[in-house]
């Protein structure tokens, strides 16, 4: 079967520094410059959560060459666009310009990689705006606040134990210490990859990523991961109270990696599920019955073992309860009956359509590979449409029977009302 995906081209330099170039031959003379880092909340320990978050802001802040701003200043004079982001597994950082700007886009990211004051000063102000971000984003917001609870009970003992923004007593403790050991540790050109998608040539890219990085240094080991959450040894619910409108539900399922054989069909189940008008939960839960408002369900596919997750937000007057029992109802649906050839067909289609039109976007195409070099393994994303042409019917229902069993579960429902 033909891929749809572009080729991609990868060099990498003496001191471990991954480059990926994806060309995109469409005279757009438009590129997406990226620099991923193989660090996420993930690699952060209680107590200390939330620093992978907080090293992304301070990135931008001032280094030997460049005072606090002046990256984003440079960026907008030649036009270009450019923002970073913050996950489990890894950080991402990126412009978006005309090709003639890759050498002063990679030149910024090796200043950024090597020359990054970490002054105390810039600091303590930045640690406000995350703690400011986090109340606003988790505390006072009824989902952000039940999405971060969910995490706190789905995962007892693995650092997925909390969201990348961390714990708001850990973001009001940090030492700047732990900030400089942190970039120390992590930012090394042995721990990052450059990803350049758009309408360039790999040559161009190559040289110009040696020259800007290749004489970085790196410093020392990087330490491994080595959690392992144990297994589940039966259901749990929590009910959490928050000033709130609306009762809220979520469930998740423990599932394996972004590189085990059943992620296309988690992937599938989670389309006929809440994507779209026509899909399972949308069309009972939001237009016949009008039980909610928002609902998702879908896999996520994270570098350890993941979690399948059902999230839906009540309307009001609307108890959780009964959402919970509807969602329940549709997953033995697909546990008894299955899926017919017709749905999966749907499924198949829509998602080829999302496939391609994403690899239109320099942007999408830089973060879709560098999502997965940064997890380690770039097959998966390889032989993603070979996968998704291959499912059946029936293995759509082995993968609900095998990974949404009611004995696994975490259920968490909040409720309107005052925390104590």
């Amino acid at each position: 079967m033909a891929s749809n995906l572009p080729k991609y081209y990868t060099k990498t330099l003496k001191n471990g520094l991954k480059i990926v170039v994806i060309p995109l031959k469409n005279e757009s003379e438009v590129i997406t410059t990226d620099i991923f880092y193989k660090v996420g909340s993930r690699n952060e320990v209680m107590g200390k959560s939330g620093i992978a978050h907080m090293l992304e802001h301070m990135n931008f802040k001032s280094t030997k060459n460049m005072e606090a701003g002046e990256f984003d200043k440079i960026v907008k004079r030649f036009g270009g666009i450019d923002n970073a982001s913050t996950g489990f597994d890894y950080t991402h950082y990126f412009i978006k310009s005309s090709n003639k700007n890759l050498d002063k886009s990679l030149s910024l990211f090796a200043d950024m990689m090597a020359n990054l004051s970490l002054k105390d000063e810039e600091f303590q102000p930045e640690r406000k705006v995350v703690a400011e971000e986090r109340r606003w984003r988790t505390d006072n917001n009824p989902v952000g606040y039940l999405y971060f609870r969910l995490f706190n009970n789905a995962y007892i003992y693995h650092p997925y134990h909390w969201t990348p923004i961390g714990f708001m007593n850990d973001i009001l403790n940090w030492s700047i210490e732990d900030i400089r050991n942190f970039h120390k540790t992590y930012y090394q050109p042995k721990n990052a990859i450059i990803v350049v998608a758009g309408d360039i040539e790999p040559e161009t890219v190559f040289e110009a990523a040696k020259k800007h990085f290749e004489k970085i240094e790196n410093c020392c080991d990087i330490p491994e991961v080595h959690a392992k959450e144990p297994e589940p040894d039966g259901p749990k619910r929590v009910v959490i109270y928050k000033e709130s409108e609306v009762e809220i539900v979520a469930i998740t399922f423990p599932i394996p990696n972004f590189q085990h054989e059943d992620q296309p069909a988690l992937s599938a189940l989670s389309e006929l599920l809440s994507q779209g008008k026509s899909s399972r939960l949308v069309e009972e839960l939001v237009d016949k019955k009008k039980m909610v408002n928002q609902l998702y369900a879908y896999n996520m596919e994270l570098k350890d073992p993941g979690v399948f997750l059902f999230l839906a937000v009540c309307n009001p007057g609307v108890k959780a309860e009964d959402v919970e029992k509807e969602i329940w109802n549709q997953v033995e649906k697909i546990k008894t009956k299955g899926v017919s050839e017709d749905e999966l067909k749907k499924v198949k289609v829509n998602t080829k359509a999302a496939f391609i039109f994403s690899m239109e976007n320099s942007s999408n195409v830089a973060d879709l590979f560098g999502g997965y070099f940064a997890r380690g393994d770039i097959k998966p994303l390889l032989t993603y449409e070979e996968n998704i042409e291959k499912l059946k019917p029936e293995m759509i229902k082995t993968v609900a029977k095998r990974y949404l069993d009611k004995e696994k579960s975490v259920t968490v429902i909040l409720r309107k009302g005052e925390t104590k």
